[in-house]
């Protein structure tokens, strides 16, 4: 029998990280990140972990992973969640994926099949050049040109994905997006997504983001560079991260490095929203519903109930 998985997904700062631990002590659960920043070990604040006080009390893995100068694969996360699911099912625990990164998420439920295409350093040292003279969004508006789906499924700072995309076209002449198979789901699904009303969602990042400038985001961002984490790798490509670095070698000032992270968290969400209403299969909940969790836990005691607490 397929293992089962809870899968809750939704824009930044809409609350999932409360909802699923509320919901893995109800159901006997353990929590997965599908963040693809949080594997990344000293970038905490930034990208909005679980606090070690949370995890005490749930298990979470996929968080705290690798340094922030090591790549990491979609291919690599998929290995070890898969193999993290069927740990957490054999054990008689709920598995419970949670994060907004929408091709990680995917990757997952429904198991896709990355392209195996040998690298090309040549090509890819010619890209990494023409960013770094010209900015990601040269690379971004290139990748539109061949393959728009691709480009809508990418960060415009993501430049590795971006660079693997045209390095996949460059070598095959096909797009990534056409040669990414997705595969029936492995597992017994249910998908819970959280939304709220936009302007609201607005409030509490550009709120979440002053909470993160007074936890010590600026002080994470210095003691990364001291350590000689460069804003080329892509951990620091992350929101937040890129901001302060351009803040800290004097580019910008803070208030507008602030206002640049509010910024761009609300088109992240944006992005998050797009990608995810293309999913049939999930549960939407308006989380300012005064019922919405009673309604959420009859959800999935429906579909899950042998976890039941």
């Amino acid at each position: 029998m397929n293992p089962d998985l809870l899968v809750i997904v939704g824009p930044t700062a809409v609350g999932k990280t409360a909802l699923s631990l509320q919901l893995a002590k109800d159901f006997s659960g353990e929590i997965i990140s599908g963040d693809s920043m949080q594997v990344y070990q000293q970038m905490d604040i930034g990208t909005a972990k679980a606090t070690l006080a949370e995890r005490k009390e749930v298990p979470h893995y996929m968080i705290d992973l690798i340094p922030p100068d090591r790549s990491f694969s979609v291919q690599e996360f998929q290995q070890l969640v898969q193999k993290t699911i069927f740990d957490i099912y054999s054990r008689g625990h709920l598995p419970i994926l949670v994060g907004g990164t929408g091709l990680y998420v995917e990757a997952i439920t429904h198991g896709y099949e990355i392209p195996q295409v040998a690298d090309d350093p040549s090509f890819r040292a010619e890209l990494i050049a023409l960013a770094e003279r010209e900015g990601n969004e040269v690379l971004y508006q290139r990748l539109k040109e061949v393959d728009p789906l691709t480009a809508q499924r990418v960060h415009p700072n993501d430049r590795r994905r971006m660079i693997r995309a045209l390095e996949v076209f460059h070598q095959t002449g096909k797009r990534f997006s056409e040669l990414k198979k997705r595969k029936p789901s492995p597992y017994q699904l249910l998908w819970i997504g959280l939304t709220m009303p936009r302007e609201l969602l607005y409030q509490r990042i550009n709120q979440r983001v002053d909470q993160m400038i007074a936890a010590g985001l600026v002080d994470e961002v210095k003691r990364l560079r001291a350590q000689g984490f460069h804003r080329g790798l892509t951990s620091m490509q992350a929101i937040g991260y890129k901001e302060m670095m351009s803040y800290l070698e004097g580019q910008i000032s803070l208030e507008e490095a602030i206002e640049m992270i509010k910024r761009g968290t609300r088109k992240f969400a944006k992005r998050q929203l797009s990608w995810f209403r293309r999913i049939s299969e999930i549960h939407w909940f308006d989380v300012t519903d005064d019922q919405v969790y009673t309604e959420i836990q009859q959800l999935v005691a429906g579909k899950f109930p042998c976890y039941r607490e």
